[in-house]
């Protein structure tokens, strides 16, 4: 079995065999329903505002507390790493999140997911709730991730028709 640590000294990543920070060949690995899938420039945001809201104690982590935490009302949004693997371990994910009108978006790789929230186990989804703390950053990312998710809901309706 490989092991999911980085390797800082030759800055290659174990799991995949491919450079740590090349996002291309992560984007490569990822499942089938990873979609909508972050952008590099918006994943860095999307890890900034997950530090932050970690270090203020504001984020679940895990499949079960995250599903558990949307179906009791908290709001906020989900970030869903992409390379899970057995699709069916998140893909309820997206669905609960569209009943609740929560936005959710996908990034590449787990072990990124659970770096950016201080953390040395990879974290295969996560739920940042807001808080006062890291406002402009949530606010920022929010409004981004709600207007990309619109006009790709709208490009879709329209392309498969």
């Amino acid at each position: 079995m490989m092991s999911t640590r980085r390797n800082t000294s030759s800055g290659i990543n174990a799991e995949y065999g491919a450079p740590a920070d090349d996002y291309d060949a992560k984007c490569s690995l990822t499942i089938p329903i990873a979609r909508p899938l972050a952008p590099k420039k918006l994943g860095k945001k999307l890890f900034k505002v997950a530090k932050s809201s970690s270090k203020a104690k504001c984020i679940r982590r895990g499949v079960k507390d995250v599903a558990k935490a949307i179906r009791k009302g908290e709001k906020g949004f989900v970030v869903i790493a992409g390379d899970i693997s057995p699709i069916d371990v998140i893909s309820h994910l997206p669905v609960l999140c569209e009943e609740h009108k929560i936005p959710y978006c996908y990034v590449p790789a787990r072990l990124d997911l659970g770096q950016a929230i201080g953390s040395n186990t990879p974290c295969s989804t996560i739920l940042i709730t807001k808080n006062d703390e890291y406002k402009e950053k949530y606010k920022q990312w929010y409004q981004r991730r709600v207007r990309d998710f619109a006009s790709s809901l709208h490009q879709l309706r329209f392309t498969s028709c």
